[in-house]
């Protein structure tokens, strides 16, 4: 598979790691150098390419979509912040006959740990003595805040209970800590998800590019998740 790197910082260097390390090929690198071009140009560097992934800037998310678009390839957005042009994005990809899959993260362990939290919540709805609350922690040069897997967890659990506001810590070095509590007047429980590196990320971009090859549509990677766990729950 040909994969194209946009955005060649932290991210992108480790997901080419292991990429080359699954077999596939690096046939295209859009970096800081290429910042001031437009959809066209990136699009013309794309061509020959299976797929694309994008670890950049918010700002520069809905140009990266238009580019692939432009040049029929499909894209893995892992770029966070963006989420109020969520409607606009998707009808880029969806007019333009496009691919593509997002996600507020891609490690597996959090998109399980979704799954935990959630059911979590639904089991909490029927105890109202007990409060929700989200916490997360992160590097200092993340940028967007709440961090858009702690927006997913409320998502998630607004359908049972009322998650309130989310606390967010930006310090050092933390690749990423996720907290999902219920307190009550006798005790706490507590689930948490601490990411020891950013690989866990890294390969569930890879795992996403290698699925959304040869589909047409605008996923979230839990449908991604879905299927995966699917295909292991019958085995």
């Amino acid at each position: 598979m040909k994969i194209a790197l946009i955005g060649y910082g932290t991210m992108g260097k480790l997901i080419e790691r292991l990429a080359l390390e699954k077999g596939h090929e690096i046939a295209a690198i859009i970096d800081e150098s290429d910042a001031e071009r437009t959809a066209a140009e990136i699009a013309g560097k794309l061509h020959g390419c299976d797929v694309a992934i994008d670890f950049t800037t918010a700002e520069a998310v809905r140009r990266n979509v238009e580019a692939c678009v432009l040049a029929v390839v499909p894209l893995v957005e892992g770029t966070t912040g963006w989420n109020a042009s969520r409607t606009e994005i998707e009808q880029i990809v969806l007019d333009g006959n496009g691919s593509m899959v997002y996600g507020a993260n891609f490690s597996i362990g959090v998109n399980l740990f979704y799954r935990i939290a959630e059911f979590a919540a639904e089991l909490f709805a029927r105890f109202p003595e007990y409060q929700a609350f989200i916490e997360e922690q992160h590097h200092s040069r993340k940028k967007d805040a709440p961090s858009g897997t702690a927006l997913k967890l409320r998502d998630l659990l607004s359908h049972y209970v009322n998650a309130g506001d989310i606390a967010s810590t930006r310090a050092g070095s933390i690749p990423g800590t996720h907290r999902v509590g219920f307190d009550g007047p006798a005790d706490q429980v507590l689930l948490e998800h601490i990411a020891r590196s950013r690989e866990g990320f890294a390969l569930g971009a890879v795992m996403a590019a290698e699925w959304v090859v040869g589909k047409k549509g605008f996923f979230e990677f839990s449908e991604v998740m879905d299927e995966i766990v699917g295909k292991k729950t019958a085995n």
